[in-house]
């Protein structure tokens, strides 16, 4: 593998729009449910190898915003646990590639951009109600190009 690729998603529709989106230098794929998404490359904390996820995000500020939901389920998905292992992401924000610090936003925060999150993709309202889970909040600050 180069430096910029990534296992992809087993996933196969995920891989899919992955690779649709990366092939087009991400002009094609970028939306998920009329949702913006973008790439997320997280080093795997067990394999040591870097895997792709494709994402729907909304804005803070200058930052990018993710939710850990995998559709309401018990379990957290494989990528956030891959990130809190290894904050150091790489993203692919449509036409950009750039490095990022991953961090899980505290109770209080989440609470605050939560509304924006469920106003971009509406579901993730009825994700959280469908399990205990406090599904996680992060937020990607751009460290390098």
């Amino acid at each position: 593998m180069s430096e910029l690729e990534a296992r992809p998603s087993p996933t196969k529709h995920v891989a899919d729009q992955a690779r649709l989106y990366e092939e087009s230098g991400g002009t094609k794929g970028t939306t998920i449910q009329g949702a913006p998404c973008l790439l997320l490359d997280t080093l795997g904390r067990k394999s040591g190898v870097w895997h792709r996820s494709v994402l729907i995000y909304g804005r803070d500020g200058d930052d990018y915003l993710i939710v850990a939901s995998l559709g309401g389920s018990d379990k957290h998905p494989l990528w956030y646990l891959n990130l809190v292992a290894h904050p150091q992401v790489r993203l692919r924000v449509e036409t950009e590639r750039f490095t990022a610090e991953a961090r899980t936003l505290s109770a209080e925060e989440k609470q605050r951009v939560w509304p924006h999150l469920v106003e971009v993709f509406p579901p993730y309202e009825g994700y959280q109600r469908k399990t205990e889970r406090d599904i996680p909040v992060i937020r990607l600050r751009r460290t390098a190009d």
